[in-house]
């Protein structure tokens, strides 16, 4: 690992321009996502995995356009 890639992930990086759109995109069909799960799953371990996972997904994803564009 590089110095520069610890330097990056731990750097606040604020959001440029086009970039707060690309969040709410990946927050947008996550939520529907969360909503079908909550729907179709039983009340469960697993359900609550899968929610908390999905919530996960989206902080990297955000992670990778804040960092990364």
């Amino acid at each position: 690992m590089q110095g520069s890639d610890i330097d990056n992930r731990f750097t606040y990086h604020p959001p440029r321009a086009g970039q707060p759109a690309k969040f709410e995109q990946l927050r947008a069909a996550a939520r529907d996502l969360a909503h079908l799960i909550n729907t179709v799953c039983p009340e469960s371990r697993e359900k609550s995995l899968a929610v908390t996972n999905l919530e996960e997904t989206v902080m990297w994803a955000n992670a990778s356009i804040a960092r990364h564009e």
